[in-house]
């Protein structure tokens, strides 16, 4: 049950990046988005939202290395 709730727990960042790469190709092809009333509006929250949920997968992955001691010495917590 727990790694059904962590594999939840990612996925709802990594869909949020997903819309982040798809806003931001689509402002590099002139296509503009229902919510937004410029292209570079788009184009910075689909980067926003992509580097928050890179941010989030990628930290999420990093704490968990870490706490079964799967990272390098200089990245180990200090006791």
């Amino acid at each position: 049950m727990i790694r059904i709730i962590a594999l939840l727990i990612l996925v709802i960042p990594g869909f949020l990046a997903g819309v982040g790469i798809k806003w931001m190709r689509d402002m590099l092809f002139g296509i503009l988005q229902s919510p937004f009333p410029a292209l570079w509006m788009q184009f910075m929250a689909g980067f926003l939202l992509f580097i928050g949920g890179l941010g989030f997968v990628a930290g999420f992955i990093f704490r968990r290395d870490r706490k079964y001691n799967k990272v390098q010495a200089k990245f180990q917590e200090k006791k």
